[in-house]
C-alpha cells in the first residue's frame, strides 16, 4: 500500500498525534510535512539581561499566546497551558546552541508584562544569556510524537518532514524492517524563524528487528537524538519455580507494548556489571499480569523453555533481553546539527553501520554507543560496529548525560570493578574527519576489540575548550584496541594522550 501526500503541508491545532500506521505490512508513505500551529515550546529573544539585581526581559515569538497569572508565566495553545522549566539557548546568528550552556534552568514564576510581548522575569540570573540570545522555553512533557509506528513490517518513510511535535518526530515500536529515505525533522529552511523542531528524538526505534535504514535525511534543532535504537529489558522482581518468573517494566516513561512472543530467543544481564549471566533461554509462554492485554501493561509472567541456572535467581538483580527483536542499522548520508544532548544512540548487537554523514554542531557527544539495566532500561550490548567516512564538527559544546567524548561508549555499569566480562565488542572507527576545539575524541568503557584507524582530526578556536575529559582517547576497561594511520595537527603519543583505566 502506497500513501503519497504529494507535498501535502499539514498543520495540526491543539495536543494531538498527528499520524498513527499500525498493524500494516508493505506499507508505504512519501511526501508530507507535519507542522503545528502553536508549538508548546515558547521560543523567546533576551532583550535585557541585569546581571546585578537577577532580572531578565525577554519578547515573545509573535506566534507564541502567554498568559500571566499570579505572576506566573503560562504557554498556551489549543486546549492545553504549560509553565516552562528550562530551556534551550541558541545562538541567534548561527543557530548553533549556545556553548557551554546546556539546559538552562527557566524562571518563569515571578514574572510581569512590560508591554504585550515584552516579560520582566526576576530571580532569574545567569550572565551567559546575552541580549540577542534566542530561548527555546520547554517542560519535560512528550506526549504525542509527530508519526507513531506500531506492529509494522516492511514500512518505508520517503521525503517526509516533520517541522514540529510535542514528542519524537517517528516513534517506531515492535516493528520489523523500517526504511528511512530522505525522512528529515528540520526547519522550514533559513529564514524560519524558528529555532527548534521536536520535544525529544527525532526518530525513536523500540522493540523493532530486521534492518532499520535511514539515509539521507536532516536532522536539526530538536531537543534530543537524531536517531535512538534500542530495545528494553525487563527486570526479574520473582522467582516463581525453575522456568516461571515475574518480570516488568521499571522506567515509567517507558512500557505498555507488547515485550515478546513465544518462540522468542532471551538472555540475562546482572545489573550492577552488567555481565551475562545464565545460558540463553526461549520463551514458552509470556502473559501480562496488570492487564487483560499487553495493552499499557509493566509487569509480565514468563515461562522458558529451559530451566534457568539456579545463579541467576537473585531477585531485583537481573534484567532480560528479547534478542529476537533487535534490529540491523544502517544510518548514512544524514545531517545532524545543532541539537540538544546527542547526535545518535544505537543500542544493538546486530550489525551497525554509520557513514558518510555531517554531525555539526551537536551540542553533546555525536556518537554514543549505551546499555542501560539500572536507569533508562535500555538494552545492549554492541558487536559489531562501523563508523567510517563521517565529518564530525566541534561536538561537545554543552555537557548532557554520557557525554564524555565526541564518540561515547557509554554503558551504565554501577559495579564496573567486579566486572570480569566485557559488555561491547568488535567496534572500528576509520576515516573520519574530526573538527574540534577540544580534547575528548573516544571515551570506551567495558569493550573488548576497538579498532581506530585512518582518522584526521583537525583542532580549531572556535570556542574554548572546557571538557573535564583531558585526553583524547579514554577507556576504562579496554581491552585488543588498536589505533593506527591517523594524522593529527598536533604532536600526537599514545603515552601523552591515552589514558587507559583498567584497575579500578
Amino acid at each position: 500500500m502506497l500513501v503519497d501526500g504529494k507535498g501535502a503541508d499539514f498543520i495540526f491545532h491543539g495536543r494531538m498525534l498527528p499520524l498513527v500506521i499500525e498493524s500494516v505490512e508493505n506499507f508505504s508513505i512519501k511526501n508530507i510535512h507535519i507542522d503545528f500551529d502553536k508549538p508548546q515550546i515558547s521560543q523567546v529573544e533576551i532583550i535585557d539581561n541585569d546581571t546585578t539585581n537577577g532580572v531578565i526581559t525577554f519578547q515573545t515569538a509573535p506566534w507564541v499566546k502567554y498568559e500571566i497569572r499570579d505572576s506566573v508565566f503560562y504557554n498556551q495553545g489549543l486546549g492545553w497551558e504549560n509553565n516552562p522549566s528550562s530551556c534551550i539557548a541558541f545562538d541567534k546568528k548561527t543557530r548553533h546552541i549556545l556553548y557551554n550552556t546546556s539546559d538552562v534552568r527557566v524562571s518563569a514564576r515571578h514574572v510581569v508584562a512590560v508591554r504585550p510581548g515584552v516579560i520582566k522575569a526576576f530571580n532569574w540570573k545567569n550572565k551567559k544569556l546575552v541580549s540577542g540570545t534566542i530561548l527555546a522555553m520547554r517542560s519535560w512533557q512528550r506526549p504525542a510524537p509527530g508519526i507513531f509506528l506500531d506492529h509494522g513490517k516492511n514500512v518505508s518513510f520517503e521525503n517526509i518532514k516533520v517541522h514540529y511535535a510535542e514528542g519524537m518526530g517517528l516513534l517506531a515500536q515492535v516493528s520489523e524492517n523500517i526504511k528511512l529515505d530522505r525522512f528529515s525533522v528540520m526547519l522550514r529552511g533559513d529564514k524560519d524563524p524558528r529555532y527548534f523542531t521536536t520535544q525529544a528524538d527525532a526518530t525513536h526505534f523500540s522493540g523493532c528487528k530486521g534492518k532499520i535504514t535511514s539515509v539521507n535525511g536532516t536532522y536539526e534543532g530538536m531537543m534530543d537524538d537524531a536517531i535512538n535504537i534500542h530495545g528494553t529489558y525487563l527486570k526479574i522482581v520473582e522467582r516463581k519455580n525453575n522456568t516461571t518468573v515475574v518480570a516488568q517494566y521499571m522506567h515509567p516513561q517507558s512500557y505498555g507494548f507488547e515485550w515478546g512472543l513465544p518462540g522468542d530467543q532471551v538472555q540475562f544481564v546482572a545489573s550492577t556489571t552488567m555481565e551475562l549471566t545464565g545460558k540463553p533461554n526461549r520463551i514458552k509462554s509470556i502473559k501480562s499480569l496488570d492487564q487483560p492485554t499487553f495493552f499499557g501493561a509493566k509487569i509480565f509472567e514468563l515461562t522458558f523453555e529451559n530451566i534457568l541456572d539456579e545463579k541467576m535467581m537473585k531477585e531485583n538483580s537481573l534484567g532480560i533481553e528479547n534478542l529476537s527483536w533487535t534490529p540491523g542499522v544502517y544510518f548514512a548520508n544524514n545531517i545532524i546539527r545543532n541539537n540538544r544532548a546527542r547526535g545518535s544512540l544505537f543500542s544493538t548487537p546486530k550489525k551497525t553501520v554509520v557513514e558518510n554523514n555531517l554531525f555539526d554542531h551537536t551540542s553533546g557527544s555525536a556518537i554514543l554507543l549505551c546499555g542501560d539495566c539500572n536507569g533508562w532500561y535500555e538494552t545492549g550490548a554492541c558487536r559489531s560496529v562501523i563508523i567510517r567516512n563521517n565529518k564530525f564538527v566541534n561536538a561537545l559544546t554543552n555537557m548532557f548525560q554520557f557525554t564524555n567524548a565526541i564518540i561515547s561508549i557509554y554503558p551504565e555499569i554501577p559495579d564496573l570493578k567486579n566486572q570480569n566480562k566485557f559488555f561491547h565488542s568488535g567496534i572500528v572507527i576509520e576515516n573520519n574527519t574530526f573538527e574540534t576545539f577540544d580534547m575528548p575524541l573516544v571515551y570506551a568503557k567495558s569493550v573488548d576489540g576497538l579498532i581506530f584507524k585512518n582518522n584526521k582530526i583537525k583542532t580549531n578556536k572556535a570556542f574554548p575548550a572546557f571538557h573535564f575529559n583531558k585526553y583524547p582517547f579514554l577507556f576504562e576497561r579496554v581491552i585488543n584496541y588498536k589505533m593506527k594511520n591517523n594524522s593529527y595537527d598536533y604532536d600526537f603519543s599514545e603515552a601523552q594522550h591515552v589514558k587507559i583505566n583498567n584497575k579500578p
